[in-house]
């Protein structure tokens, strides 16, 4: 899988964590610092396991939780066309 963030989302990083521009329609989107955090590494090319691996061993939260919270936020990605999938070819 290779996410990437669409042409037209901007990203700042602020002290809270970080801001998406969705520039198309002028929408901003905030993360937190783990939000922010989990979206670097799935755009560094990790593997939705493995980040919810790393979230489980930083946070009191089991392995299949921290799955399910890092594979809604990918579809919420998605479904909000902030991101693309060039493996599936996704949008």
């Amino acid at each position: 899988m290779t996410l990437k963030l669409r042409a037209d989302v901007s990203t700042a990083d602020t002290d809270e964590g970080m801001v998406l521009l969705d520039e198309r329609v002028g929408r901003y989107w905030q993360l937190n610092p783990t939000g922010a955090r989990v979206l670097r590494m799935l755009l560094d090319g990790a593997a939705p396991n493995h980040v919810a691996h790393t979230l489980a061993d930083r946070h009191a939260v089991s392995t299949e939780q921290a799955a399910a919270d890092v594979a809604a936020f990918l579809e919420r990605l998605r479904a909000t066309g902030l991101v693309t999938d060039h493996r599936r070819g996704r949008r």
